[in-house]
Order: C-alpha cells, then structure tokens, then sequence
C-alpha cells in the first residue's frame, strides 16, 4: 500500500487567508466595514509572543485592523477585566482574544466569560459552548474548526464516516466532536482512559489525536484508509539530541497505513491563525447585520 497523502496545512490556510483577504475588500467597498481583531497579551511567556506577532501580521495582511495590548506579567486580574470591557464596547472591535496561558493571579475562566459571546473569536465562551452543543449559530474555536476543514478537503462529504477524537478537552476534543456531528458523522469521544484504546481507534474511517502525549498512537491503531487529523504539538529531544516538534501520532507508521495524514509542523498550526480571521469577519458582519461574503 502507497503511503498516505500529506493533507498539507500551510497551503490550506494560505488559500483561506487569501479568501478572507478578498471578502474583507468586499466589506470595505460595500459596507465601509473593516473588521478589527484585539488581542490582549500578559506577561512575557515566549511561545505567547511568537502567536500573538503572527497573529497581528496576518490580520494586517489580510486588510484587518489589528490592536493589540502588551501586559505587564504583574498585572490584576481587575486589570485585565478592565481592558476586556473596554475591548466589549469598542466599535471598532468585532473580536476579542485573551492569549492563554494567563499569569497565577488571573483567573482565566474569569477572564474568559467576560468577552461578550459576540466578539469571542476564540469560541470559548459558555454561551458559544452552549449554542455549537445544540446546533445552533455560534462562533466556533479555531483549532477544531481547522481540523475539520481539512478534513473535508480529503472526503468533502465526511457524512456517514465513524470519527473517532482521542481526547476530551474544552479546546479540542469537545468542540471538535460537535462538528463532526454536525457533518453527520458517527463519533466517539475517546481519551486516555478509555478501555482498549487501540481497538477503539481502528475502527475508525476519521482519527483526531488531541491527547498531548508525543507519538502515542501508533500505525497498528489506524485502520487502512483511514484519514488522520494531528492535533499534537510536543517539543521532544531527538537522535542527535537537539529538540524537534511531534505530533500525538506517530507520523512514519501512521502514515504508512492512512489514506491522508496532516504533518507536525505544518497540519493543523497554520489553520488556527487562518479560522480565527475568519471568525472575526463572521463577528464583524454579524455584528452590523450583514451576510458574511463567501469564504
């Protein structure tokens, strides 16, 4: 058997960055509407400032306005609810995002359902929770909605397929397993308890690995054909004892029996930014009671 397809990330979401650019330029000359992305940073956690310098770059690029606000790591948690309502009554701010990890003194879940649900572009909130549990309208977390995309650019139509998403988180595992529903897929909600792991998984037509531990599914867990969506992104020491990344999967088995397979780095990473912009064009037009153009 052929090894799988490399399902590659980067060009996903360069495509979808390009998409959301033209749909931006359409707001601008028809509704006077440039859609604004603030993120608010605390403290000086390195991987943090890396995201949030991409993020601000791809908003520009994509013709955004982008605003952003550089905390001290000392800062009241007062402080920051402070900003986040400043950020709610802003008009000019369709999408607010409180870049996680936050410092010990902050509470996140806190700081989190302060975000008015309407400019949660990280689809956090309980209320955005609450709405993708029940089918309805809501702005949907980034990582999730990248893995189903590219999904979907294998089998367009995953309806009918039995997914299976190894991990259970509030960031990952359950939104992720929501959407799949709503494409009409049969899914399980697997985890690192689950009795027979393995036999579990090779059932499966869909594997999303969201579990954070490197490599911990194997070529033997994947049944033939199936696609496999890494959600993984863990820092471990290689051969020659410089540190590289790796996936939740382990990649050269798992690709050997998989029909299509998204890589660490360069899967689902790129999509996270890309969704996020496109979650604020959504805010921003539902925001002024426009039809978002098509992205």
């Amino acid at each position: 058997m052929a090894e799988g397809a490399l399902i590659d990330g980067k060009a996903v979401a360069a495509e979808l960055r390009e998409s959301i650019g033209k749909a931006v330029t359409t707001l601008k000359a028809s509704h006077n509407l440039t859609p604004g992305l603030a993120v608010v940073l605390v403290g000086e956690d390195p991987a943090s400032q890396v995201y949030v310098r991409n993020k601000g770059k791809q908003t520009v690029a994509a013709g955004m306005q982008s605003f952003e606000h550089k905390l001290d790591v000392s800062t009241s948690e007062a402080d920051v609810l402070a900003i986040v309502e400043k950020l709610n009554n802003d008009p000019q701010v369709h999408g607010i995002l409180v870049q996680l990890p936050l410092p010990d003194q902050i509470d996140s879940q806190k700081v989190l359902n302060a975000i008015n649900p309407a400019k949660d572009v990280d689809g956090f909130h309980p209320v955005n929770a609450g709405r993708l549990a029940t089918g309805e309208p809501a702005l949907v977390p980034c990582t999730p909605l990248g893995c189903v995309i590219l999904a979907k650019k294998v089998a367009p139509s995953l309806s009918g397929m039995d997914a299976v998403v190894i991990g259970r988180s509030n960031i990952v595992g359950k939104p992720v397993s929501q959407l799949l529903l709503q494409e009409s897929c049969t899914v399980t909600i697997a985890h690192s308890r689950t009795k027979d792991l393995p036999e579990v998984c090779r059932r499966a037509d869909l594997v999303v690995a969201a579990v954070g531990r490197p490599e911990m599914v194997r070529g033997d867990w994947i049944k033939p054909g199936a696609i496999v969506i890494d959600v993984g992104i863990n820092r471990v020491e290689g051969a020659d004892g410089k540190s590289k990344l790796v996936g939740d999967v382990h990649f050269d088995e798992c690709r050997a029996v998989a029909s299509a397979i998204t890589p660490v780095p360069g899967g689902v990473g790129p999509m996270t930014i890309a969704c996020l912009l496109r979650n604020t064009v959504q805010a921003a037009c539902d925001a002024n009671g426009i039809t978002m153009p098509a992205i």
